[in-house]
């Protein structure tokens, strides 16, 4: 057995393998991507075209499968009669043809005939039975074969689904979980070896139970998607929108798939597709890769200037408009946007249409759900997990039933004359109301198969805040932020607006200042800075894939109120204040570890940077996007990054300034963001020597093993950094570039207005030339430039614009 996984080869270069090879690259793994030689292969072409052009399309593809473009190079394009002999140099082996056992025989005799004794072998397939793909292997290739079902898209999807057969020894299992968490930052699910697995056979069986009620409440597409959306905890784009990504021939083949490979199931017959829906696939009505399915998209725009969209009537066929439908159950629900199981609660008990149709899907998929233990898998943690990683919900079935009020539930089902699995009648009688509960401090979760309390699993680099809070770890808390001991001496400061997307406000600020405080008069080694606050209903909650933000920036709504009641002094002290705080946490004696995610913008940013060390995840949107509000950063954010593009250069050095001002320009000057940790990085909104993590949950843990370290190895603060900056002459040549762009059309004079300030800040303000200055110097800038651009008309336009519709204003 390989002690560890190095390299990997890919065997298929379509959408799948374009993506499992990107996503290796991310995580820094070489691979090698085949395919096929061409039949038709043009004169002069490569024999390994397929896979060259499997690569060029993962570049262009949308969203982006690589962190960044150059991560490309990683992936050595191949085919299988030319290249067999690099099939060797590979660890892991991942088949993912076409879904027809014939083809992956052939490919799996090739593997065995050319891969290396020790390298394991898996399959992506999303539904063909192992014990079938294994039967014609030899022993020793059986022992390292097994199922690797990825989620489409790879590098946002974190559900990877790992199956074992009979023979597969034990260590391939672990090594490929491990691999799976550790380097590619995926969520391990461990299935059974049936039909669609785990994800898909409880989504799959969600989605008839729609088809069936929808037809019996007489719904329309729209109304389902509006009622199983963000008030159900489900992704925001709906049932239907989200059959259209999928493909709805794919979802007819899925539907197949269990009614073929389960007899025993006694939900069966449910499982075949309605006469609407296998009419939509002969048509080629199919979703987006056809350009119409349950929704159809158009160039025509209504009345506000929208595109149109129209939606499908199943009962006629027919397409029109897309209606808006609103229903009060869902209305109240949706006021409980921070917590998902409050809101499914208000929504299911509402006395409208949309609350029994929620409901009656509701209890189907409960029901269904709790029957397949151990059918699919051992127990309830791997079906909560696969549903809230691969299908984005916010609670998984059980965590959303115990939300709900499992013994309330099991009343009502019962009197609707439900079955209920006697597992979950027996947990009750047995005196336990939850399926998941703390125990004397630790988290725990009811097994089905053992009628008893379990201790949750979990890796042993996964730190969740729950856990400490549970063992009575509150420190202090106010209505926005809270301080948590996370042990061995070191505190932590969370955010607690998830809501709102924790923009920042007063009590925040007051929370570190006082953890500031504690650190000084050294009651903790270290202060880690960060959240995981976001899926509220879970026993552990964690930061994604629903953790939208970090910190989104200031509250402009606050700000915003502020300046139209002329309250300048307080704006000015509030400046001053965030200020002093994050230069008090930069330039502390003892280390402040900043632990940003997701969405980390403006404000945000500005306190992520301004630490010892940071600690991010791998998907990250790090960006000073003030501008885009007629702003600047005022909190440290631009001189921050002076430091980040000056502060290495040697003070012997006789340099000119311009180059490395104008590169901090750029990201501030255009509210450019990162779409990934990698671009971070090459954007200075990241430092070389800051840790990134793949896996999202282990960001805290992580956090506090590099606060720590930084703590034991006698942690020197930085010293406060000069800067020789262009000044006038500098910023004249900036003033340049953006008469031509606002001549061009491409920028408004009110753009062209903050660029300029946000440009008089970085060059230093009105002084010649070389001239060196201090951080306060720059500090000062900023917080004079932030006033006067929010006294301008046209930034009160944005921002009011911005509060009412959630998007920018071009003005």
């Amino acid at each position: 057995m390989a002690s560890q996984i190095q390299k990997v080869a890919v065997l298929g270069a379509g959408v799948m393998g374009q993506g499992i090879a990107a996503h290796l690259a991310n995580a820094g793994i070489p691979s090698v991507l085949y395919d096929m030689v061409p039949r038709d292969l043009p004169a002069g072409a490569p024999r390994s075209k397929l896979a060259i052009d499997g690569v060029a399309n993962a570049s262009k593809l949308k969203p982006a499968p690589f962190f960044k473009p150059e991560l490309a190079a990683l992936i050595k394009p191949a085919n299988y009669e030319d290249d067999a002999g690099l099939l060797k140099e590979c660890d892991l082996i991942i088949e993912v043809v076409v879904e027809r056992l014939d083809i992956k025989a052939k490919i799996f005799a090739w593997v065995e005939a050319n891969r290396r004794d020790d390298a394991i072998v898996a399959s992506n397939t999303s539904g063909l039975p192992l014990r079938d793909m294994a039967a014609t292997m030899g022993q020793s290739m059986r022992e390292h074969f097994l199922i690797m079902h990825f989620f489409n898209p790879v590098r946002y999807m974190r559900l990877l689904e790992l199956v074992a057969g009979p023979d597969t020894r034990p260590e391939a299992l672990k090594l490929l979980a491990d691999f799976g968490e550790e380097k590619l930052g995926k969520g391990i699910v461990y299935a059974k070896d049936t039909p669609n697995f785990v994800g898909n056979r409880i989504g799959t069986f969600g989605i008839v139970s729609v088809f069936k009620h929808m037809q019996a409440f007489d719904l329309s597409i729209e109304d389902v998607d509006a009622i199983l959306g963000k008030a159900m905890g489900r992704p925001k784009l709906g049932v239907f929108a989200l059959g259209d990504m999928v493909g709805l021939d794919t979802l007819d083949h899925v539907l197949g798939n269990v009614f073929n490979g389960c007899p025993d199931d006694e939900q069966r017959d449910a499982f075949v597709s309605p006469a609407f829906l296998k009419a939509m696939v002969a048509e080629g009505a199919v979703g987006n890769k056809t350009g119409k399915g349950f929704y159809q998209k158009t160039n025509e725009k209504d009345a506000k200037g929208r595109k149109i969209t129209l939606a499908r009537d199943w009962r006629t066929g027919e397409y029109k408009p897309a209606a808006r439908p609103r229903f009060d159950s869902v209305t109240q629900a949706s006021s409980f946007a921070d917590d998902p199981g409050a809101a499914s609660r208000v929504l299911l008990r509402g006395d409208d249409k949309a609350a029994a149709f929620a409901w009656a899907v509701t209890a189907d998929s409960l029901i269904y759900t709790a029957n397949r233990i151990p059918e699919i898998a051992d127990d309830i943690v791997n079906i909560d997990r696969a549903m809230r990683w691969g299908f984005n919900w916010d609670l998984g079935p059980f965590e959303g039933w115990d939300a709900l009020g499992v013994a309330e539930t099991v009343a009502r089902m019962e009197a609707e004359g439900r079955s209920v699995p006697a597992w979950v009648k027996d947990m009750l009688a047995k005196g336990r109301g939850s399926f998941y509960a703390y125990v004397d401090g630790q988290p725990t979760y009811w097994c089905a198969v053992s009628g008893q309390s379990k201790p949750l699993p979990s890796s042993a680099r996964w730190l969740f805040i729950s856990d400490k809070k549970a063992s009575n770890g509150v420190v202090k808390k106010n209505e926005a932020a809270e301080l948590i001991d996370i042990g061995d001496g070191v505190l932590l400061l969370q955010f607690t607006r998830p809501a709102q997307m924790n923009a920042l406000e007063q009590d925040m600020f007051q929370l570190y200042n006082d953890a500031l405080d504690e650190l000084d008069a050294g009651k903790w080694e270290a202060l880690v800075v960060g959240s995981q606050n976001h899926a509220r209903g879970q026993l552990r909650p964690s930061v994604g894939p629903n953790g939208q933000a970090f910190c989104a920036g200031a509250n402009l709504m606050m700000v915003g109120m502020a300046a139209m009641q002329g309250e300048w002094d307080s704006i000015d002290q509030l400046i001053r204040g965030m200020q002093s705080i994050v230069q008090r946490a930069l330039y502390s004696k003892r280390p402040v570890v900043t632990a940003p995610y997701s969405l980390t913008l403006g404000g945000g940013l500005e306190v992520a940077m301004q630490s010892a060390a940071t600690v991010t995840t791998g998907e990250v949107y790090m960006g000073l996007v003030e501008a885009g509000m007629g702003l600047l950063p005022a909190g440290g954010g631009c001189k921050e990054m002076l430091r980040r593009y000056l502060g290495g250069i040697p003070a012997a050095v006789n340099y000119d300034p311009n180059p490395f001002v104008q590169a901090a320009f750029l990201n501030i000057g255009l509210a450019k963001f990162s779409t990934s940790a990698e671009e971070a990085r090459d954007m200075r909104y990241l430092r070389a020597e800051d840790k990134v993590v793949m896996d999202a949950d282990q960001l805290i843990w992580e956090a506090k093993r590099t606060a720590l370290g930084l703590a034991a190895s006698g942690y020197v603060p930085p010293k406060p950094s000069k800067f020789k900056l262009p000044g006038n002459s500098g910023r004249a040549t900036i003033e340049l570039k953006l008469y031509d762009l606002v001549q061009g059309g491409f920028a408004s004079e009110h753009d062209a207005k903050v660029a300029r300030r946000i440009a008089h800040v970085l060059t230093g303000g009105d002084i010649p030339a070389g001239t060196w200055v201090d951080e306060q110097h720059i500090l000062d800038l900023e917080r004079e430039g932030f006033l006067s651009l929010l006294g301008e008309e046209k930034t009160m336009e944005r921002i009011t614009h911005f509060i009412s519709t959630g998007k920018v204003l071009r003005n």
